[in-house]
């Protein structure tokens, strides 16, 4: 049960007895704000005003203090954690994020939807379900959404009613509000890990086998343009982030995003981030506006958060003219459609070139596609490790080097299966020796 629920199911002015009456959905009816939390909120508001340039611990250490003397002050006969769970909820409406902040701090939970004020929605460990957590209203869940945005200095408001964003420690939040939502402002946040994954967590998980990893580390040293292809939350900017790892720490990169996620370890990184148009409707500034930019900015490597739109050709020609090494994510189901997505996206670039020299443009820049998916199971592995060979005819030849195969189900719903090489030598392995590089002959045996 959530510490909102219970403070609430507490009557704390008849001494902590359970009111039975109180419950958070319980036929639409929700229990009232007890007295003394709205009192507490309007005090501690208060001293934290007199106390402006605190940092977020003093904050707390504030709050924790100072509420515990007010609620001693106020009925000395609460029980210790009555106190304790009432301080918590009012430090996290006021230094966190209201009742989704213990979602935001359970390491278990890697998703949280708000759908309107009623409805959070949590998934932990790939399923999705509903929490006992809401908000009070929905200016409540307004209000979380501008603590959330005003600091990256974006808006959400009638005029200009969806915004992507971050959280200080890199999670995604996309926010969208009415009139476009009809039940009420809904939030969707997409947590990064709190200890950053390695590649070997990733085979812990049995996302690939050493030998896969062996094999990446090898093509992005060896500067090969490589696609990351997904659907959503399939793990495609978390793969990303271990692949940027592999980038040696004596080159510059350029990473370009919507709202910045990547969390790359190297020392020399200029990390761009698009603008969206003022109250005005000007101003703004986009992912292709980012990579126009960054081919001035003398990159080694050029890593696109997510390509979605006309960028899709200022990247092809970027890889085309001698910028390798390059890095980027795109939604699709599989490699062969990834292709047929670029396509369009270079089309939507507003130049009308013919569909061959299109294709062209792509078979000579991309090197390698990684299919990244989500199982019915919540599993996120790669299921394709694909090269792009070159064109015969009007056709992208693409080849399979690693593909992952289900061969069962268990009861529980859990996906069994396994990753093998396709038995074909890839077509870029002599560009991986000429780099140093010298992968064994056993890691391409088929089955």
């Amino acid at each position: 049960m959530s510490l909102l629920k219970r403070i609430n199911e507490v009557d704390f002015t008849n001494e902590g007895k359970q009111d039975p009456a109180a419950s958070p959905r319980k036929d639409g009816v929700r229990p009232k704000e007890p007295e003394v939390k709205i009192e507490l909120q309007k005090f501690l508001i208060s001293e934290l005003k007199k106390k402006p340039n605190l940092s977020d611990e003093e904050q707390i250490y504030l709050i924790e203090t100072e509420a515990m003397k007010f609620i001693n002050e106020k009925n000395d006969r609460f029980s210790f954690e009555a106190k304790k769970e009432l301080i918590d909820i009012v430090c996290h409406e006021l230094v966190g994020y209201g009742p989704i902040t213990t979602l935001l701090n359970d390491p278990d939970v890697s998703e949280i939807m708000v759908n309107g004020a009623e409805q959070i929605y949590a998934e932990k460990k790939g399923k999705l379900v509903m929490t006992d957590y809401y908000f009070r209203d929905n200016n409540h869940v307004l209000q979380v959404i501008e603590k959330i945005v005003s600091p990256l200095g974006r808006r959400i408001d009638e005029s200009s009613p969806m915004v992507d964003a971050r959280l200080p420690d890199g999670s995604r939040v996309n926010a969208i509000i009415p009139p476009l939502s009809l039940v009420g402002p809904a939030i969707t946040i997409r947590k990064f890990p709190q200890n950053r994954l390695q590649v070997k967590d990733l085979i812990n998980f049995g996302s690939l086998t050493e030998e896969m990893a062996q094999f990446l580390d090898a093509c992005v040293k060896s500067k090969l343009n490589i696609f990351i292809s997904g659907g959503t939350g399939s793990g495609k900017t978390s793969l990303l982030n271990i692949m940027s790892s592999f980038i040696p720490h004596d080159e510059r990169i350029i990473t370009i995003e919507d709202a910045a996620e990547l969390q790359l370890l190297q020392d020399h990184i200029v990390s761009l981030e698009t603008r969206p148009p003022n109250i005005e409707g000007k101003g703004d500034v986009t992912i292709r506006d980012l990579v126009r930019n960054s081919l001035r900015m003398r990159p080694d490597r050029i890593v696109i958060g997510e390509v979605r739109s006309g960028e899709a050709l200022d990247m092809l020609q970027a890889m085309n003219t001698g910028h390798d090494g390059s890095l980027a994510t795109g939604h699709s189901n599989s490699p062969r459609e990834m292709m047929s997505r670029l396509e369009t996206m270079v089309l939507m670039a507003g130049m009308d070139l013919p569909i061959r020299a299109i294709r062209e443009q792509i078979s000579g820049a991309v090197d390698l596609i990684i299919q990244q998916s989500r199982l019915k199971d919540g599993s996120r592995k790669i299921v394709n490790i694909t090269e792009v060979i070159g064109m015969e005819g009007e056709t992208i030849v693409l080849q399979d080097i690693f593909t992952f195969k289900q061969t069962a189900t268990t009861e529980e719903g859990k996906v069994i299966g396994e990753h093998r090489s396709t038995g074909i030598r890839p077509y870029c392995s002599e560009k991986l020796e000429r780099q140093g590089f010298t992968l064994p002959a056993e890691m391409f045996i088929g089955g």
